[in-house]
């Protein structure tokens, strides 16, 4: 039995026990309170989006599923803050991790939301999308049937998706066109291939940079070994082609521009809101090609990665930018894996060039801008016919050169039996790069350096 004392302690302890937690209570809903007014009454949204969950998963005419009324909200909310922020269900982020190995099945478009409306950024070279000659800043309104004026990327992407040999209408509206077309595509395994290359007149390598993947480093570093190989040594100067480049990796645009970029200087950073998201990428020792010029090729179409490279070589002076205005993507997305297999893809911060140019929104400005011109395709012997030369006159004076000099007509055939052991893309990519308007000029500016260079070298 306890004494009267010890209880009327005990009550009173137990009364000061509860007016402390009564006291923490009110100072916690006071702290509360303040931070959902400061955050935008965070809470009382939250109750309001229960609320309307609720009233639908009741009242709506059909059944709902709960997963589908979440997926779709988040989905809304993402999407309300940029083009580029979005959620992927489980399937469609399994096909985001394949895309970056660079192997899918659709019509190869990368697209973006842009005014409102959903935009190619640039076809992939050697697909549907590409032959059927869908442009950078095509406007797609309807695919197949269906408006695309209320569907987000993803979407978008879905409905541009399946399995090869089935059907799909675009209906484009581009800049010249009086009213919007129709374009029928058929879907293909789309296979990208990272980087492609050939030689130019003289000495002089072409690199092309289709799309940044996860070996896009790796191939650019066989491509130019290659390229020394074909030339018996150093190269005399490089177009680097990133045209119609939608991105991609941002550790395969570093290791790209680290090719090119002296040890120690800066090629990209970034700035975000996280401490995570403010990163600085600067060139490592080692794996340096040599100091040959450089002619980078940029157009509407490059985007992102492509963009990062551009902007690193031109603010070191490493390169000449040429062709016209880039897209203007300068923004980071960083891919959150979620607890059921779905992800975030959420822009984290925007990039910066090495003199702290921010692109978004602008874009890189070449140094030379040169329009894109559609070049006649003629045949080599149809061009020498237009010309009158010396050979085509009465009486001219034949050749006393050696056997085998220019005439001869021995080394043109031995030329002839070599052109044959190249693969057949590689003859393609030589043969359109001779109409290549934009990168004629480049070949042309680089000629003209190394002439410039050389010039009273003599004296």
């Amino acid at each position: 039995m306890s004494a009267p004392g010890s209880k009327k302690t005990k009550v009173i302890a137990g009364f000061a026990m509860i007016v402390a937690v009564l006291v923490a209570f009110i100072a916690i809903s006071s702290q509360r309170h303040c931070s959902a007014e400061g955050k935008g009454s965070d809470y009382e949204s939250i109750e309001l989006f229960t609320d309307v969950m609720a009233i639908v998963k009741k009242s709506y005419v059909e059944e709902v599923d709960t997963k589908k009324l979440i997926y779709g909200a988040i989905n809304g909310m993402l999407s309300s803050l940029d083009p580029h922020s979005s959620f992927m269900p489980p399937d469609t982020y399994k096909e985001m991790k394949i895309d970056t190995k660079g192997a899918f099945g659709g019509l190869g478009i990368e697209i973006s939301i842009k005014d409102g409306v959903l935009t190619v950024i640039s076809p992939i070279e050697d697909t549907p999308a590409f032959k059927a000659g869908i442009k950078s800043g095509d406007q797609i309104l309807k695919i197949d049937e269906k408006f695309t004026k209320d569907l987000n990327i993803n979407d978008a992407v879905k409905r541009m998706r399946g399995l090869k040999g089935t059907k799909v209408v675009l209906t484009i509206m581009r800049e010249g066109f009086d009213k919007p077309k129709e374009f029928p595509l058929v879907r293909d395994i789309i296979q990208v291939k990272s980087v492609r290359s050939a030689m130019m007149d003289g000495g002089y390598g072409y690199v092309r940079i289709a799309q940044f993947q996860e070996k896009t480093d790796e191939d650019l570093g066989k491509a130019l070994k290659a390229l020394k190989e074909q030339n018996k040594g150093e190269l005399k100067g490089l177009v680097l082609d990133m045209r119609n480049d939608p991105g991609g990796l941002l550790d395969q645009a570093v290791r790209v521009a680290d090719h090119f970029v002296p040890e120690g200087q800066m090629i990209v950073y970034t700035e975000g809101r996280e401490k995570d998201s403010k990163m600085q990428f600067t060139a490592k020792k080692g794996g340096k090609e040599s100091a040959y010029p450089i002619v980078v090729l940029i157009n509407g179409g490059s985007a992102s990665a492509s963009e990062i490279v551009a902007g690193a070589l031109q603010d070191h002076k490493r390169a000449i930018v040429m062709g016209t205005q880039s897209f203007g993507k300068g923004s980071v997305q960083t891919i959150i894996p979620l607890s059921d297999d779905s992800g975030l893809r959420l822009t984290t911060a925007r990039y910066f060039t090495p003199k702290g140019r921010s692109i978004q929104a602008k874009g890189i400005t070449p140094d030379i801008v040169v329009e894109r011109v559609e070049l006649p395709k003629e045949s080599a012997a149809k061009k020498d016919s237009m010309h009158l030369r010396e050979k085509d006159l009465e009486n001219h004076f034949e050749s006393e050169g050696k056997p085998g000099d220019a005439g001869d007509g021995k080394d043109v055939k031995k030329e002839e039996k070599k052109e044959e052991k190249k693969d057949e893309r590689t003859q393609r990519l030589e043969e359109n790069l001779k109409n290549d308007y934009q990168a004629m000029r480049a070949l042309d500016l680089l000629k003209g350096w190394d002439l410039i260079k050389s010039m009273g070298s003599d004296k």
